[in-house]
């Protein structure tokens, strides 16, 4: 208890502890976005394998592979990584951004991401304080980021981790911690029907699909956490967002305009925005209008 009346009354402590957790589940979350895939793909395999009755795959190696084991490694040398090797973006900045034993340029990626998470982490404490909903929306926040850069490098949003997320929104809907169970549940069937609508259209008009099942349960997840009234400001964000990142990319980048884009992290971080500054949003809105 008192270690709680401390962090009540001292919001500095509480923001640089979790800013503090942010860092080291951004670590952790490096790991995720690197490893789930794999599994998932190896998990696919073995599926097929079986389905099709053909002869078990030769594994090269018999090591298990999770989010646990193997323990880090550097990819080019292969030496693993040591405890004050891993820390987040110190040890980074420590080795210059490369690799202790074969010098091997280390991605920036890592400490960006660890440093986004934090900062995101100490936003989320910001704005709640230390309350429940400080809790559970860093939850979000970092499967959220964990989906995000999953999206980016796969164009897939595992279900392992969107539907507990999505599932977690309904159950906090019985305590109204962000919105009651009715606008939740309703947001979560209107969030899955709208995306999915849209490519049903954009299917038959084009014969193409513009964008993947994954953005329709990311979508429903908002609603279960936000409610419907969540879901308009959403979906304008994350349109506007992506139309004006796709645009640039292929003005400037000569992206080619066959390759798709990912949708699900323009989702991800309107999302998060309404979740911080949604209410806000909507009321500047309807005081523009005159509503």
């Amino acid at each position: 208890m008192e270690l709680f009346d401390t962090l009540i009354n001292s919001p500095a402590l509480f923001y640089t502890l979790v800013g503090v957790c942010g860092l080291l589940v951004g670590s952790f979350l490096n790991v995720v976005i690197y490893r789930l895939p794999v599994m998932m793909q190896q998990n696919w395999r073995q599926e097929c394998t079986e389905y099709l009755e053909l002869p078990p795959e030769q594994q090269s190696s018999t090591e298990p592979f999770n989010l646990v084991l193997p323990l880090s490694r550097c990819p080019g040398c292969n030496t693993p990584i040591k405890p004050h090797q891993n820390i987040p973006v110190i040890s980074y900045l420590f080795l210059k951004g490369k690799c202790a034993n074969c010098a091997k340029p280390i991605s920036l990626r890592y400490p960006i991401i660890e440093a986004l998470t934090a900062l995101m982490s100490v936003a989320v404490a910001v704005h709640f304080g230390f309350t429940p909903q400080t809790g559970f929306a860093l939850l979000l926040t970092w499967s959220l980021i964990a989906l995000s850069f999953i999206d980016i490098d796969h164009q897939l949003l595992p279900d392992s981790i969107t539907l507990p997320v999505l599932w977690l929104g309904l159950l906090l809907s019985l305590f109204g911690l962000y919105s009651d169970s009715h606008d939740s549940i309703i947001g979560a069937i209107a969030g899955y029907l709208v995306l999915w609508s849209v490519f049903q259209l954009f299917k038959l008009a084009t014969g193409k699909e513009g964008m993947g099942y994954g953005d329709f349960k990311l979508l429903a997840l908002f609603g279960a956490w936000l409610g419907w009234q969540s879901l308009p400001v959403i979906i304008l964000l994350s349109s506007f967002v992506g139309a004006i990142i796709g645009v640039f990319m292929v003005v400037f980048f000569r992206r080619d305009r066959n390759i798709p884009i990912p949708f699900g992290p323009y989702l991800a971080a309107a999302g998060w925005i309404a979740l911080l500054w949604g209410q806000d949003i909507n009321q500047h809105y309807l005081n523009m209008t005159g509503l």
